[in-house]
């Protein structure tokens, strides 16, 4: 199946707190899947706002939205309304940038940038692209694309021969089926993530054991939303 079908829930919407499914549940839904795939506690987070996102962000309450999905809320939270005063609370730092001259390739684009108290960074983009459903489509310096509509393990690695047969093995041995799989990488032999997507279950203890080998850097997990 097409990952650009649409369902009942493209066309009744998903739950959230509106206004706007794209605009509102999609933005949210960005954030929360960033704060998946970073390591740290964010301690303050940037987000650059491209298109009509920078556009109409205050009015259609994206930027509560981002701030939420950064908190960990998902896209049906109440507390979303109130996410100023819940970052204040949780101590996470947070600013915003509008760019209206970059040209992205969807018109409701974010960069989502984290940083914990160590000063590790992260940057994650996101599109919106209708429904609260979203794509995410680039990690740090590298193009990626999947939904996170399934349970997705994200794999930082070194682009060297061994290390997809070894998380594919590991899969194996859990018996966990993949739907989709793709590797990104900067070039042969450098940085690269594999991002894998399966509808089962994909437990802690496998990216316990796919992190001990010794080309990886980072494995994280997006549990289906």
């Amino acid at each position: 199946m097409s990952n650009n079908y649409i369902g009942i829930f493209d066309v009744i919407g998903p739950v959230m707190v509106g206004p706007s499914s794209s605009h509102t549940s999609g933005a949210a839904t960005i954030a929360w899947m960033a704060r998946q795939i970073f390591s740290g506690i964010p301690v303050k987070a940037t987000f650059t706002l491209y298109g009509s996102f920078a556009d109409t962000y205050k009015g259609h309450g994206t930027d509560r939205a981002l701030i939420g999905g950064m908190l960990g809320y998902k896209s049906d939270d109440i507390r979303i309304r109130d996410a100023y005063e819940q970052a204040k609370e949780n101590g996470l730092e947070v600013s915003f940038i509008i760019d209206t001259d970059t040209e992205v390739e969807h018109p409701n684009t974010v960069d989502v940038v984290m940083e914990d108290t160590g000063g590790h960074t992260l940057l994650i983009r996101g599109e919106s692209i209708g429904g609260g459903r979203v794509r995410i489509k680039r990690i740090n310096d590298i193009r990626v694309d999947f939904t996170g509509e399934y349970s997705t393990l994200i794999v930082g690695h070194q682009d060297v021969t061994g290390t997809v047969a070894f998380i594919t093995s590991r899969l194996a041995a859990y018996k966990i089926n993949i739907a989709y799989m793709k590797m990104f990488r900067d070039g042969k032999g450098m940085k690269a993530f594999t991002v894998i997507e399966s509808d089962d279950f994909i437990p802690d203890e496998l990216k316990e054991e796919i992190l001990e080998y010794e080309t990886v850097t980072s494995v994280d997990l997006i549990e289906g939303m």
